[in-house]
């Protein structure tokens, strides 16, 4: 996330670029994809009911009971059963395999999505699967699930849980940079995930380290206060 925002190694793009992709490896993620569709969240996010909203299913008018069901039991798979990683996931595989033409009618996320950022990805995404490859059969099924399978697994299901209790329920429209919430910090938290309870903050100024994020914290507007409701992570979860 900080590779994203280029705050990893700021004064060197290049290296900032290097470093991140080579941590994202392990999970097969190409950084031009995530850069791509985390800035399309940071330019869009909750602009309106359809728009970068993850929590809002858009139903016709008088839905009846199994339909609203099924957007209940589609949303705590989301959140619960890993379903937000698999939504990612789906997301990575479309930059990679859709062709240029056939992606921006599908999404506005990948407008100036070029051909070559799709072949640079597709390179690093082959990489990120050779790796595991690597470990599999260089080093044992076993030695793969410990440093990596499990790990993975781990992580998809954290993602899912923690990725929008920033944005759950809050605000839409302009100016998309405010319809999200800070959380108090957790002691035990705070530094493993980056200070990412900081979030209003982070969207108010995405260039701001995430260890300067405490210090620099800056509430909402008066008219997003609403948004602020939820405090803890505990309570957002």
């Amino acid at each position: 996330h900080e590779a994203v925002h280029h705050k990893l190694f700021p004064e060197d793009r290049r290296l900032n670029d290097l470093v991140g992709q080579l941590v994202l490896l392990p999970l097969m993620v190409p950084l031009r994809v995530y850069r791509k569709i985390h800035r399309f969240h940071h330019g869009q996010n909750r602009r309106d009911h359809h728009t970068s909203a993850l929590d809002t299913f858009v139903v016709p008018a008088g839905a009846g009971p199994l339909r609203r069901l099924y957007c209940r039991i589609v949303w705590y798979l989301a959140v619960f059963g890993g379903g937000w990683f698999i939504h990612s996931l789906v997301s990575v595989v479309l930059f990679l395999a859709l062709p240029l033409r056939v992606a921006r009618r599908v999404s506005p996320a990948f407008e100036g999505w070029s051909a070559g950022d799709r072949w640079a990805s597709i390179a690093t995404f082959a990489a990120g699967v050779g790796l595991h490859l690597a470990v599999a059969y260089g080093l044992g099924a076993e030695v793969w699930a410990l440093t990596l399978g499990w790990p993975f697994l781990a992580f998809a299901w954290v993602y899912s849980l923690l990725v929008y209790i920033y944005h759950y329920d809050t605000s839409y429209g302009s100016p998309v940079r405010d319809n999200v919430r800070s959380l108090a910090p957790n002691r035990a938290l705070s530094w493993w995930l980056l200070n990412f309870n900081e979030h209003a903050t982070h969207h108010r100024d995405p260039s701001i380290p995430w260890h300067q994020l405490p210090a620099k914290r800056r509430p909402l507007p008066p008219e997003f206060a609403a948004n602020e409701r939820v405090a803890t992570l505990g309570a957002a979860l």
